[in-house]
Parts: C-alpha cells; structure tokens; sequence
C-alpha cells in the first residue's frame, strides 16, 4: 500500500488486467511520516491495525485512493493516505490531498444558517416564500427547517430523468441562480411539509440560494469567510474544474468492471450548496475541533443541528436525522455522522461525541463502489474497542 502520513497529532464486477496492474502497484509500502503537534498519536499496533484492514478493505472494494483521519476533539491522532490519489500519474494520497465532499458539504450549510438565526437575519420557522417571494404558493407553508431536516416535502432535482442531456437539471449545461431556481419552483410537491422525512438534495440547493438573497453573497463565499477562513481551513473551498489546486485528487467510477474518470459535469453543478466542497483530512480536524466549542456557533445551535427533527406527529423522522447531521448511536455509544458521494468520491465523517473521538474517511471511488461508512466504523473500532461493531451491523 502507497501511505503517506501525518501523525499527531456489495458483489463487485471483475476487473482488466489494466486495473489488477493498479491495484498491484496501489499495495507496494513506502510510508512517510511528520508530526504536527503535541497530541498523542495512535499507538503503533494501532496504525499497523489500521493500515491493515484498509489495505484489505480498498482491496475487496476496488479503491484507487483514500485518505483517514482521526482527532481527539480536534487534534489530530493520525491522517494518513493510502493508495492514489491519481491513477494515470501514478500520485499516492498524502494528508494534504484533497478530496470532494458530497453531501458532507451540508453540514457547513447548514452552520451558515445557524449564523444568520444567531445574527437574526433568518429564523427557522420563517417560510421559504419570506425569502424567495415569487415561489409557487404551496411553497408558503414550508419552512426553513424544513428543508434543513428534509422534511420539505419536495421533491428531487438531481434524479436520472432531470439531470440527462436535455433534461431540465442537465448537469452538463450551466444555468443562473433565477434559472435553478424557476425550474425547481416547477417541480412537484411529495408530501405536506413535516409530514414525512425524505433526502432530497434540492433542500440544501434552495438553502444556498436563500444564503445567497439574505447576505448578498454567494453561499460558498459566506462559508469562506464565516467558516473556512476563521477555522485556518485553507484547504476546503468550492469545486472548479479551471482553477490550479494544489493536491486536488482524481475521481473514479467503476463501469463494466474497468476504472473511469469521473463524469464531467457543468461548473453549474458544482457550485450548488448540496455538495460541492474539497476538502481534506487536516483541515477536516479543523472542523471538528470547532464543533467542540462555541466560538463558531453558540452551544444551543449547535444542540439544534444534533437533535433528531420531529414530524408533525411529534415522532422522530425515519432516519434520525437533525440539520445535516444523523444522530445514532453504535454500539451503545452516541454517533453524530454523515455521508457524501459526488463525482467519483465518497466521504464519511463520524464524531463519537461521547468518547471525543472523530473518524474521517474520503475515497476517490463511486459510492456505488466505496463504502465510506463501513470504514469510518470498523476505524473507529480498531482506535477503541468499546466502539467496535459487528460487520453486519453498517
């Protein structure tokens, strides 16, 4: 295995023989270490644990590339790369390689709406029509929490139908804000708001557009400066395929069995605030040190993001799901976590609050392929027993 690190701190299709000469070099050792601070690092059976079955699990899953990391609120125990970063140049993933973060990108939406509620320029049980005055009426009754929770009742834009070439999302045409915006206001309503809980990414799309009406700013530029640039993450910034980035990694999908560039899609879809981030592990710690304090958000915000969001009926939704976090608990022990997948990559990240433990994994691998969750568990098992979980419970 190709590792880089930095311490501190599904059956699957038959490949080529292309690919089995990738997979081969993938698992040649040549390990480099630095350390970055004062915070105890793994212990080295831990490492060599973790270095095990992440060999053995990118193996079974067919993974060019993929990088850990793990934190004790917030300081980093270990980040380290394993396998490729880049598989035609032949690029090993350090700490420092950056990866898209899918829908994990969520959660610094929906901070930066938690911002504006703090600020008092939103309030959760606004309508969405308070800032988006010329959407459809059946618009009126849902609210900004709403889509925040899922629980808007709309339905998705980004399906197969809507996003092929002449679709109405085509995602390879690029469209104005007004234009997204006119062509989700046509799209049906599922289900009354509150009603059911349902994921659909064109809740947090609408919340970078409302970000957008009530700052004046683009949202990812909001993120920038409220978050990214108080955090030291100077890493983790929008999407784009023109500018140079040092250390961006390439996306893979697995089709018919052989490895494929990642599908281009329009700069416009990838600016949208469902998803659309790069980010890597060290700015990552960054993050989930924030979340341990308030200077970012106040502690009742934050309680807010991690509480499960009650239907009408006062039951909790289906999937336990708060503002763009899923609260669980593994084995007993309380997990605050999610998922994201975009363009040949897919990333979990998972914070044991209880325990102050956090695991970060980002793949360069399609999600139909690369099972992020998994590996952020059995992690999280190797760094400390009591988290340990039977396979078959992910």
């Amino acid at each position: 295995m190709i590792i880089t690190q930095l311490i501190h701190t599904r059956n699957r299709p038959q490949f080529t023989g292309a690919f089995l000469v990738v997979i081969a070099f993938l698992f040649i050792a040549a390990p480099s270490d630095c350390k970055t601070s004062s915070s105890p690092a793994l212990a080295p059976d831990q490492v060599a644990a973790i270095d095990r079955y992440s060999a053995s699990e990118m193996a079974k899953e067919h993974i060019p590339g993929m990088a850990v990391g793990v934190y004790r609120r917030g300081q980093i125990l270990m980040a380290k790369g394993y396998g490729l970063a880049n598989v035609e140049l032949n690029v090993p993933v350090k700490p420092e390689t950056i990866f898209q973060s899918g829908s994990v990108g969520k959660q610094f939406v929906s901070a930066a709406v938690m911002m504006l509620v703090e600020d008092g320029k939103v309030t959760l049980d606004d309508s969405i029509t308070k800032y988006l005055p010329n959407s459809p009426e059946t618009w009126k009754p849902i609210l900004i929490k709403n889509l925040l929770s899922h629980t808007s009742g709309l339905a998705e834009y980004e399906t197969d139908e809507l996003t092929r070439p002449n679709g109405s999302f085509d995602i390879r045409r690029d469209f104005t804000e007004d234009e997204l915006l006119a062509k989700t206001e046509a799209l049906p309503i599922e289900s009354s708001p509150g009603e059911k809980w349902a994921y659909r990414n064109t809740n947090y799309m609408l919340h970078g557009i409302i970000i957008h009406k009530v700052t004046g700013e683009f949202y990812a530029d909001y993120l920038a400066h409220r978050i990214f640039k108080p955090l030291g993450m100077t890493s983790t910034r929008l999407i784009s395929d023109a500018d140079i980035i040092p250390n961006r990694s390439s996306g893979y999908e697995l089709k018919d069995g052989k490895l494929k560039n990642q599908t281009w899609v329009s700069a416009t879809f990838n600016s949208t605030a469902d998803g659309t981030l790069y980010f890597n592990v060290i700015d990552l710690a960054k993050w989930d040190e924030a979340l341990y304090g308030t200077n970012l958000l106040k502690q009742s915000s934050l309680d807010r993001m991690w509480t499960v969001f009650p239907l009408n009926d006062g039951k909790p939704n289906s999937a336990h799901y708060g503002f763009a976090w899923v609260i669980n608990a593994l084995n007993g022990h309380k997990v605050i976590e999610h998922g994201g997948a975009w363009q040949g990559f897919t990333c979990q990240i998972a914070r044991y609050v209880d325990d102050k433990l956090t695991v970060v994994v980002l793949t360069n691998l399609d999600s139909a392929h690369s099972d992020a969750a998994l590996i952020a568990h059995h992690v999280a098992g190797l760094v400390d027993d009591k988290l340990a979980v039977p396979t078959k419970t992910y």
